[in-house]
């Protein structure tokens, strides 16, 4: 039987594609970046300092991972997926 952490990490558990700087709400594990992408605002309850990256452009294939309550994108486009 696989374990459900494995299960979440390959995204089986869904995800919502960001594409707009509108503050998406929710339970997010990992961040994956299909474009380059610039944060706006991100809330991590796990990542001390997490606007830390905010306003750097973040190359396209990147993924962040940690636990992620808000995300709001400047530019690019995103899959966040849940936790």
């Amino acid at each position: 039987m696989s374990s459900p952490v494995s299960y979440d990490l390959q995204g089986q558990g869904g995800g919502i594609v960001i594409d707009n700087n509108v503050p998406i709400t929710g339970n997010f594990r990992w961040i994956q970046g299909i474009t380059d992408f610039e944060i706006d605002a991100i809330v991590s309850s796990n990542i001390s300092n997490a606007s830390g990256i905010v306003g750097y452009s973040i190359p396209a294939g990147v993924g962040i991972g940690g636990r992620f309550t808000s995300i709001t994108l400047n530019t690019g486009i995103v899959i966040a997926y849940y936790a």
